[in-house]
């Protein structure tokens, strides 16, 4: 039979750091922060902790590793929050610019279409993912390969107000890829896509091939 954990069959969920406030605050001295934000400078942990009871607040601790440590005098539970939501955004932008969306081309493409794609791939790289810009080459198209590498070279160009190519287009088999970085928030631009429709497009194209 296994033996029971020493701390009677219950293992501790790791949580991450703790925040500690009011009474929890180990330290002595804080340098304490007010509720506008304003320096009040270092004082006792008791003095500091008075002082947020008296307005109805939470002594917080926001650095835990400065000597003194800081803290401040805030709502606990509106300020978990913002911190959870603020969190959440981070996790957010992280994984739309970490993963690699893609637009698919031809090398006879009308140009209807050719500008649908446009749109797509705009609305991609505006919203910070890197994007993938691929052709195929099907039957005699292999022997004018030079034609999809300048249907790739024209459609990066003609994305360049929202993003830059990490390299020249890469022929691979029967296979034209180039890959596109979004460029700063700042600088980037719309001309295909209202606004509202940018935000709409999210998912990759489906396979055409």
């Amino acid at each position: 039979m296994p033996k029971p954990h020493a701390s009677g069959g219950r293992r501790r969920r790791n949580r991450g750091p703790q925040v500690r406030k009011n009474e929890r605050i180990r330290a002595r001295e804080v340098r304490l922060i007010g509720k506008d934000g304003s320096q009040i400078g270092v004082v006792s942990r008791d003095e500091a902790l008075q002082a947020a009871k008296k307005m109805g607040l939470d002594l917080v601790e926001i650095s835990a590793s400065a000597r003194p440590p800081v803290c401040r005098i805030l709502d606990f539970g509106k300020y978990m929050y913002e911190q959870s939501k603020r969190q959440k955004e981070n996790k957010a932008k992280a994984s739309s610019s970490s993963k690699i969306k893609e637009v698919k081309f031809r090398v006879r493409i009308e140009e209807h279409d050719y500008h649908t794609k446009l749109r797509r791939g705009e609305a991609f790289l505006y919203k910070g993912s890197k994007l993938k810009l691929s052709l195929m080459f099907r039957g005699r198209e292999n022997e004018h390969k030079e034609l999809g590498v300048e249907v790739i070279k024209r459609a990066a160009q003609d994305l360049s107000h929202v993003g830059s190519a990490d390299s020249e287009p890469r022929l691979v088999g029967r296979h034209v890829n180039m890959v596109m970085s979004p460029l700063p928030m700042s600088r980037r631009q719309l001309k295909y896509n209202e606004p509202l429709d940018a935000e709409a497009e999210d998912e990759d194209e489906d396979d055409e091939e």
